[in-house]
């Protein structure tokens, strides 16, 4: 793959290193992609070993790394910050961006586990990589870089409601709610905010909506340029904010 440099903030370093959950498929591996074309660094997790052994051979670069993690366990998670710190540094950047919707029913109609997973997955997921990353990003505090930019993936059903998804409805207004009070805790040079991707053509909206519904929305490669660059771009004074792609 040939490497290209383009987009990030003024006054800081051209290449960061990125970590990015959910990088098997949509719009984790289209940023990963995204992000590695433009020349950083890409540290990415999922627990599909197959997918990730397929993104590594696509990027053909040793710089990268990508690695089996589950975000629903803390344990995995520790385990992450500590061989990222170890083989690759401090990262610059974090997307959580794994996460899971619940099949279409009504709430009431939901199976416990289903609930339960959709839950820890996009909430409990969050929460285990801010634990063991934020403190990571904070021993840095060189004077030069920012400490972290930290981005939580949303959803406009974070910011809304709608029948039939209501526990994924609740775990991204959690994300919406945990973002800003984390975003309290944190230092003057670090940021954390919550990303509304926008309606995207993905796996997970073919799953509420039907392929033919979603045929005249942006596929994942085409929002990763966007995504990429409003991401590379953020700074400090974005703390505790909601924004859209």
């Amino acid at each position: 793959m040939n490497v290209v440099s383009k987009g990030g903030g003024a006054g800081i370093a051209a290449s960061r290193i990125v970590v990015i959950t959910g990088v098997s498929k949509g719009l984790g591996r289209a940023l990963a992609v995204e992000m590695a074309k433009r020349g950083h660094t890409v540290i990415g997790c999922s627990r599909a070993q197959d997918k990730l052994n397929a993104l590594q051979s696509e990027l053909s670069s040793d710089k990268h790394l990508f690695l089996n993690t589950d975000v629903r366990s803390n344990t995995s998670i520790a385990e992450l910050a500590r061989v990222v710190k170890e083989k690759r540094g401090i990262p610059d950047i974090i997307v959580n961006n794994a996460g899971i919707i619940n099949d279409n029913k009504k709430l009431w109609e939901v199976p416990v586990e289903e609930f339960d997973s959709v839950i820890d997955t996009n909430v409990k997921g969050i929460a285990n990589v801010l634990r063991h990353f934020i403190p990571l990003m904070l021993s840095r505090n060189d004077g030069k870089n920012p400490a972290g930019i930290i981005v939580n993936m949303s959803s406009g059903w974070g910011r809304s409601g709608a029948a039939h998804v209501a526990p994924y409805c609740a775990s991204k207004w959690a994300v919406e709610g945990l973002t800003r009070s984390v975003a309290r805790e944190l230092p003057s040079e670090m940021a954390i905010l919550a990303l509304n991707p926008g309606v995207i053509h993905t796996d997970m909206l073919e799953s509420c909506f039907g392929d033919s519904s979603m045929k005249n929305y942006p596929k994942p490669d085409a929002w990763a340029v966007k995504a990429a660059t409003m991401i590379l771009n953020l700074t400090p004074a974005d703390n505790g904010a909601s924004l859209t792609v």
